[in-house]
């Protein structure tokens, strides 16, 4: 972690951190798409769909293929990913946000 001294225009000091390379955690593929897969489910759910079918289908999306990414099976590519965020209409920053980062898994 490194620290930084800040001077603002009042003579205040502020201290803050920021990320070094030590602090980077690698990226698990295969956790990740479990995430999303969860990430979606519980979006899914909040919808009001009990069904991955019905809401694939009512969302013109392959009922096989959205059942697989909510599963977490299935390399999503980004044109797949963004056909699912247009279809429960979230930005990439609403998917990917706390509720994502909280998101436990097991390995």
């Amino acid at each position: 972690m490194e620290f930084y001294l800040v001077v603002s225009k009042n003579s205040f000091l502020v201290l803050y951190s920021m990320a070094t390379s030590n602090d980077y955690n690698e990226i698990d593929l295969e956790i990740e798409k479990k995430k999303i897969g969860i990430r979606f489910r519980q979006i899914r759910k909040d919808l009001g769909y009990t069904s991955h079918e019905a809401f694939a289908y009512d969302h013109d999306l392959d009922r096989s293929q959205y059942g697989k990414i909510e599963t977490g099976k299935f390399n999503l590519t980004l044109r797949v990913l963004v056909r699912a965020l247009n279809a429960i209409k979230y930005s990439f920053s609403e998917f990917f946000n706390e509720e994502y980062d909280s998101i436990e898994v097991d390995n």
